[in-house]
């Protein structure tokens, strides 16, 4: 398999499995998740489908440390939706953000929060996301949609 996704090229091939694209993507895990904390928990290719669990610590948070600022929130959510998107396409694609929305119903303090991201539609060249964070109460922290372009490899001739 080759990859449009610069994280995927030495994925030599295809991963018939969700068991083992969880482990190719917990196996080298991108500088941006481990600084926010974050562990993939579980996928679903059919579906589209990556949840992870974040911990926020305190230099996350403004007001003296007990309000996570609405940046990392918003990392969060954006990588289970993106996760949600690569495993969607079989960590063979790339799919850069072309709209985010995100809407912020609970302040949330240092803790673990679950983020999860679903594939709502998955077209030719553009796919539709959404995705929340929840915290370990199973309260609504976070709600997103996100519109990506869907970069599939090159054919070569």
């Amino acid at each position: 398999m080759t990859s449009a996704h610069p994280d995927f090229q030495h994925v030599t091939k295809d991963l018939p499995h969700d068991s083992e694209i969880l482990k190719a993507l917990t196996s080298d895990v991108p500088e941006a998740v481990r600084t926010l904390n974050g562990q993939l928990l579980d996928i679903d290719s059919a579906r589209g489908y990556a949840r992870f669990r974040f911990e926020i610590v305190p230099a996350f948070c403004h007001s003296q440390g007990r309000i996570c600022q609405g940046g990392f929130l918003t990392g969060m959510v954006d990588t289970a939706m993106a996760n949600a998107a690569i495993v969607k396409g079989r960590l063979a694609v790339a799919v850069p953000t072309l709209e985010l929305k995100i809407s912020f119903f609970e302040a949330m303090g240092p803790g673990l929060v679950y983020a999860e991201g679903r594939v709502l539609r998955w077209g030719g060249s553009v796919g539709f996301l959404d995705g929340d964070i929840k915290d370990e109460k199973g309260r609504l922290i976070v709600h997103a949609t996100s519109t990506v372009k869907i970069v599939r490899p090159k054919v070569k001739p």
